[in-house]
């Protein structure tokens, strides 16, 4: 019934194509509908008034010199159309590189717009628009769109200046009012190709999942249309399914065999895949069609850039900038890049170029503006590293950084059997915002940390509410990343390398890294994330956000069960295999001797069994999009009991709660609520025992670990409070009374190293009582023996308050300790 019903509105459209009183609209809907062949043959049957619209048809279609010629007899047989030839004209001309031809003829347009735009009809004023669009200046940009604006209050049916004015704005940064255009369009065509292909990449551009299915939406309306193939080549590429982006260009080529992005495209993966045969190829093709094809190397640049290889971004970029030294794009890849490398000073200097030429472009203004930030931040320069921070937060933050990540250098290094070739630069955030800007150009992304190899940024614990990240996990990620990506040349694929990353968190301290949920458990028994084969499209093409956090989780899993079953020497294989240029299947089968289908069996297998008595107790998601299964249930029948009031009936279902999922430690977890009950009851031993299996598997339970340090208190337990008072810090280290209470626990145990980290770090935290604070570091430095950085303490404590009587106290007793020679 269906078939038949598309089989009669295919034939109704049809007689309206050959009945409509306007044969323009009917070349217009075939070419639309990415029937180009009509639509060339309708066009060159309509005689003289038809002619433009024929050579634009052309363009579409790749026949571009046949266009050109089109356009010239347009220019003199039809008055009609005589505007629309002379803009695209100068587009070829642009096309070919020949920018002055291509000026000129925009140039002269404009000036005849200008002189008596009210007689121009709606298409002569998006043509004008079209002009100005060449020109590319702030002013010009400005005058595209009146002129589009014109053209649709001249005729508000006139859709190509609505698509022009919406794919504008997206040009310039614009998403809002871009995506107003193109909803425009789609009241008045409601599949439309180039609208709907506008409003992908709007959200593509906001970072909105829906991107995908507003492309194949696209796609489906035009098969032809070449700008949402090259779109969808893009993801593939981005995936790392090379085979795909070269298929999705090979299709764009076979409508537009002109199309400089296609082979663009296609030499992407070429090079990528180090295909040098095919990449030659491409750029003879590209030459072919302009001399000088710096948008060629633009798209190659920015390919490499997202496949991490940033010193090959860099490279493709300059020669981009050899052949236009005013591309904009070209000079905002060589900046960022450089920026990306930590070579600041060079990368401001070019992206200030950049967005002198183009003072649109959003991404280069925000990344200037927070190079301004940047150069009030504070550097410290120890061991490995370099911490660039916010002044008041600088101190305190690296010593617990500096020493976590000389840990975790030495750790890495033996493991990886790799070092580092520079200084790690650790870039620090108070602003989650100004971290996303350091990381994409905008606010919003939604990341703690991004590598880009010896360069490395992040939140600071201030950037986020207290519980929302562990700081100190996030940055051991962030650095296995440094050594996994230099290993692999940077080509080890996102979910190898994010899935280390996880796992060496897991390694470095109990609880932290990632962990099975209820909602990952039910998503994997739902078939909702991928195989291993395609795990690296849930990092760059989520169904939903929460896929990618889970594919985090995933990866690591895949990298465990590979220790696990082939040796950690596998995964050191597997990044020097990646480095020597081969794809995952060719890993697979070098290093674990496994097909793609075999891994993706094998690993199902075992997660099945590491996971089996949770995944008995949770099932896939209800019709509602919550998981179920008895662990839920049980739970919720749980809660019931607390709220009701029955401690007795909510431990014992509590009971069989833990006893499904033994290992559960997210919000509401089982132990939460038995150690609460516990403790109300008196029994704190139990209570002590439950809340530790919560605080040794979830690195941001702040309350959880303020519970375990109560109770260790409590039970005299002067030793084992002190983990829960360091977990704590690397969830926040702003509090001072946790700073206090590990200070007075490494006086009484002699740490006096540990008691003099704690003591600077309640000083860095600008303390209501700084001068007591001040004299408790001298003190604690005196019992170290550290005589020197005592007196220094105290005479500063004793410069502002002559008569703080401790102060001067200590200074008697130190001075007893000197020698008449002036030695300690």
């Amino acid at each position: 019934m269906r078939r038949t019903s598309l089989i009669l509105v295919a034939a109704l459209l049809a007689c309206a194509w050959r009945k409509s009183d306007d044969p323009r609209a009917d070349v217009r809907a075939l070419a639309d509908a990415g029937k180009l062949e009509d639509a060339e043959r309708l066009a060159r049957n309509g005689g003289p008034t038809m002619t433009a619209l024929l050579g634009e048809v052309l363009v579409i279609r790749g026949k571009l010199a046949e266009a050109d010629s089109v356009f010239r007899v347009a220019l003199t047989a039809d008055a009609a159309g005589r505007r629309s030839a002379e803009a695209s004209l100068a587009e070829l001309a642009y096309r070919r590189g020949d920018r002055t031809e291509a000026l000129r003829r925009a140039v002269a347009l404009t000036v005849a717009y200008e002189r008596g735009a009210s007689q121009w009809t709606a298409d002569d004023r998006v043509a004008a628009g079209r002009a100005y669009v060449l020109q590319g200046t702030a002013a010009a940009v400005r005058q595209a769109l009146a002129a589009f604006d014109y053209a649709i209050a001249a005729d508000s049916t006139n859709l190509e200046a609505r698509l022009r004015t919406g794919e504008l704005f997206l040009d310039k940064y614009n998403a809002p009012d871009a995506k107003l255009s193109f909803d425009d369009v789609l009241k008045r065509s409601p599949e439309h190709a180039r609208a709907l292909l506008g409003l992908a990449r709007v959200a593509d551009f906001e970072g909105k999942p829906e991107q995908a299915a507003l492309l194949k939406r696209s796609l489906a309306a035009n098969p032809s249309l070449v700008g949402a193939q090259l779109m969808l080549g893009k993801s593939h590429l981005e995936a790392e399914a090379y085979d795909s982006a070269t298929a999705a260009a090979r299709r764009a080529l076979a409508v537009d065999s002109s199309s400089l992005g296609a082979w663009s495209l296609d030499a992407a993966s070429a090079y990528m895949t180090g295909d040098s045969t095919e990449y030659r190829r491409a750029l003879a093709a590209a030459r072919k069609l302009n001399p000088q094809p710096a948008d060629f190397f633009a798209e190659l640049a920015e390919a490499a850039a997202r496949q991490r290889r940033y010193g090959d971004g860099v490279r493709l970029a300059r020669e981009a900038l050899a052949m236009d030294s005013s591309s904009v794009r070209a000079l905002g890849l060589v900046g960022t890049n450089e920026l990306r490398a930590g070579r600041m000073d060079e990368g401001r200097a070019v992206l200030e170029r950049a967005f002198a030429i183009d003072p649109f472009n959003l991404w280069h203004k925000n990344t200037l503006d927070l190079l301004d930030l940047v150069r009030t931040f504070k550097t410290i320069d120890r061991g490995h590293f370099r911490i660039v921070a916010p002044p008041e937060e600088a101190e305190l933050l690296s010593m617990y950084l500096v020493p976590l990540m000389e840990e975790a250098y030495d750790s890495l290094s033996k493991r990886y059997r790799y070092t580092p070739p520079t200084t790690v630069r650790f870039e620090i955030y108070k602003r989650h915002a100004d971290f996303s800007v350091r990381t994409v150009g905008l606010a919003g992304l939604g990341a703690l940390g991004v590598s880009f190899g010896p360069v490395l940024a992040l939140d600071a614990p201030s950037a986020r509410e207290r519980g929302q990240f562990n700081w100190g996990s996030t940055a051991w990620h962030e650095l296995a990343h440094t050594f996994t990506l230099g290993l692999s040349n940077n080509r080890a694929p996102r979910w190898l390398s994010e899935g280390l990353s996880v796992l060496e968190e897991r390694r470095a301290r109990p609880g932290w890294g990632a962990d099975a949920t209820v909602e990952f458990l039910s998503a994997y028994q739902g078939g909702k994330l991928r195989p291993v084969s395609q795990l690296n499209d849930g990092f760059v093409r989520p169904r939903a956000p929460i896929e990618t956090l889970h594919s985090y989780y995933l990866a690591s899993l895949v990298c465990e069960m590979i220790e696990a079953e082939h040796g950690v020497g596998a995964l050191v294989d597997m990044l020097t295999a990646y480095r020597d240029g081969l794809e995952t299947p060719a890993v697979f089968a070098r290093v674990l001797k496994l097909t793609p289908a075999q891994i993706d069996a094998k690993f199902d297998a075992w997660f099945r069994a590491r996971f089996a008595v949770p995944l008995r107790a949770v099932l896939a998601e209800d019709g509602k999009g919550e998981p179920g299964g008895a662990f839920v249930s049980t739970m919720r029948s749980a809660v019931a009991y607390m709220t009701a009031g029955n401690a007795d009936s909510a431990r014992a279902v509590l009971l069989r709660a833990q006893a499904l999922f033994p290992d559960y430690a997210g919000g509401g977890a089982p132990s939460q609520y038995l150690a609460q009950l516990a403790r109300d009851r008196g029994d704190l031993r139990d209570a002590l025992a439950q809340i530790t299996r919560l605080t040794t598997r979830s690195e941001t339970a702040w309350d959880a670990n303020l519970l375990e340090v109560e109770l260790r208190e409590k039970l005299g337990d002067s030793v084992g409070v002190r983990a829960p008072l360091e977990r704590l810090i690397w969830i926040s280290p702003y509090e001072v009374s946790v700073h206090v209470k590990l200070a007075e626990l490494a006086t009484r145990r002699r740490d006096h190293a540990r008691a003099v980290l704690e003591r600077r770090a309640i000083l860095a935290l600008d303390p209501p009582d700084a001068l007591d604070a001040r004299y408790q570091l001298a003190r604690v430095l005196l019992d170290g023996g550290d005589v020197a950085g005592a007196r220094k303490e105290l005479l500063g404590v004793l410069e502002q308050a002559p008569s703080f009587e401790k102060a001067q106290t200590l200074l008697l007793e130190l001075r007893g300790r000197i020698t008449p020679g002036g030695t300690p």
